[in-house]
């Protein structure tokens, strides 16, 4: 059984849902405003592999470093800012 991405058009509520291959032409309604007005989206699929891991914890790890540096900015600005004050 495959399991679909929604996302509901009237309150943009994203879920996924496990659809039977008899009941795929049954669109579920959205457990949020309870809807049919729903769009199935486009999955990707998952692939895990030693080098993709890798490579997404060094993005991440990246991204972290980026945010971290410019809390610290803008700490420092902060800080110079109210010192003067």
């Amino acid at each position: 059984m495959p399991i679909y991405e929604y996302e509901c058009r009237d309150c943009k509520h994203r879920f996924e849902a496990i659809v039977r291959l008899s009941e795929a032409s049954v669109c579920p309604s959205c457990p949020s405003c309870e809807s049919a007005n729903i769009e199935r989206l486009i999955s990707l699929f998952a692939v895990d592999a030693p080098g993709t891991r890798s490579k997404a914890l060094s993005a991440i790890q990246k991204t972290n470093a980026k945010v971290s540096n410019d809390k610290a900015w803008a700490d420092f600005e902060y800080d110079k800012k109210h010192r003067n004050e």
